[in-house]
């Protein structure tokens, strides 16, 4: 008692900052378990980290239309939610982000990417990956010794500037690649990055002189830059003319021989450009390579399960066209050992969602890579068919995480290619709905190398 009035204190349990943390720590827990409880298949994707950028990374002009043709998912839930850290408060989520980038950039620093490089072969050539023969291939399948030099590529010059050279060879941490020719589709920023991800990630887009006239066209670059910059993405043009006719097989170069391209770099995300990243690259390298301590990340296809199965839609679908050549590179894998995925294989499918891949740049990721682009320029750049004839094959083995399609769905947004006045997509003019009557095996043809394949696949009797 003062002055005959009564002195008001606050509660005790006020008077104690850590206790009201803890008890909302507490609260918080509760409540998320019992959601989790009461709907145990919602993904809980850690997309917001502490602190994220809000501010937009550019200013498209309105003719450009980078939002245009988004494809709608069904998928409302997720049956492989990704929890970091085993957290789910809020609180810890701020520290999550964190203790991503403390721990990825201790990695980067502490690993040595010249230590467990592959050699590489060295040579000129009319062709950029050397044309080798079926046989000359499968000889680098099994990696005896750390002094065999590898077809990877580059048996001519890779046609960028030298000012762009010195940038890539610069970035030391994390990479996230993409690549657009031919202008088939817009470039989108990502999203949800936390405050320190633009200084230790690198964002490098590939393009070719077409899509730049686009751009410029759009006023998006201006053509009397000798540098291009659209928000976080540091645009590399490639002069095409110099590598392959086939604008896709072009943009097979950086996604498959990106550990090349930026030697120095210790993990890369590719991001097919139809992608817009809702996720900050370092969460989904910590969560899907480190945390899951593989070589590579990638999803699994949203219907197939067997390669033939890929292959038989190409055809029907006409996604290549050369059918014959499609059935020529089939009875090669199945003469040289492919097999149809059974529940025996340490793997939960054959037929990868090749749009987003994330590496850890070792000597087996980088092997399988450059393996895989060896013979995406033998056949065609449908890099699904030859992935798990070369997964399956190679020593030493890959290890690698194939997630959900849920998850793929909750950290990426998908667009449709531009589309052309007449109505197909923008590179290779192939019409997006017409069904063509080409297949791959008609009435399983008795004779062909692939003949049990298709029958172990169908279920059916080899007899």
């Amino acid at each position: 008692m003062v002055m005959g009035k009564a002195k008001l204190s606050k509660p005790l349990i006020f008077q104690s900052k850590l206790l009201c943390i803890s008890l909302l720590y507490l609260i918080t827990t509760l409540f998320v378990a019992l959601y989790t409880s009461i709907y145990p298949t919602k993904c809980l994707f850690r997309s917001s980290p502490f602190d994220p950028i809000q501010t937009p990374f550019f200013s498209y002009p309105s003719s450009y239309g980078e939002h245009k043709y988004v494809i709608p998912t069904h998928r409302s839930s997720c049956s492989s939610p990704i929890y970091f850290s085993g957290t789910t408060s809020y609180l810890l989520l701020l520290l999550d982000y964190w203790m991503v980038l403390k721990e990825i950039l201790q990695l980067c620093q502490n690993s040595s990417v010249s230590s467990h490089a592959l050699r590489y072969m060295k040579g000129n050539s009319k062709n950029f990956g050397g044309n080798f023969s079926t046989q000359k291939r499968i000889s680098y399948f099994d990696l005896l010794n750390d002094s065999v030099e590898v077809p990877c590529g580059f048996f001519k010059r890779f046609p960028v500037s030298d000012s762009d050279r010195m940038a890539m060879e610069s970035c030391h941490g994390v990479v996230v690649v993409s690549a657009i020719f031919n202008d088939h589709d817009k470039i989108r920023q990502p999203k949800s990055l936390g405050s320190k991800t633009l200084d230790n990630v690198c964002f490098f887009m590939f393009v070719d002189d077409i899509t730049l006239k686009g751009l410029d066209h759009h006023e998006v670059i201006s053509r009397n830059s000798h540098e291009y910059s659209v928000g976080v993405w540091r645009i590399i043009e490639v002069s095409s003319k110099d590598l392959y006719d086939n604008p896709a097989m072009n943009g097979v170069i950086p996604k498959y021989l990106v550990h090349r391209l930026f030697p120095n770099s210790k993990f890369s995300i590719w991001v097919d450009a139809k992608l817009q990243l809702m996720v900050d690259p370092l969460i989904l390298i910590h969560a899907l390579v480190v945390s899951e301590k593989v070589d590579m990340a990638i999803s699994k296809h949203p219907f197939f399960t067997h390669t033939m199965e890929e292959a038989l839609a190409t055809a029907r679908w006409k996604k290549w066209k050369d059918v014959d050549g499609l059935r020529n590179q089939m009875e090669t894998y199945c003469e040289n050992g492919l097999q149809p995925w059974t529940p025996k294989k340490p793997y939960p499918s054959d037929v990868p969602d090749s749009a987003l891949i994330l590496r850890k740049h070792g000597l087996n990721n980088n092997l399988f890579s450059c393996l895989v682009f060896n013979e995406l320029e033998a056949f065609n750049p449908r890099d699904q068919l030859p992935f798990a004839y070369v997964r399956d094959r190679m020593k030493p083995k890959l290890k690698l995480n194939m997630f959900e399609v849920e998850v793929f769905e909750q950290v990426a947004l998908e667009y449709r290619h531009n589309l052309k006045k007449d109505g197909t997509a923008g590179a290779g003019g192939i019409p997006s709905s017409k069904r063509v009557s080409n297949d791959l095996y008609i009435n399983s043809s008795c004779c062909s190398k692939c003949h049990d394949y298709l029958l172990e696949m169908w279920g059916e009797s080899h007899n």
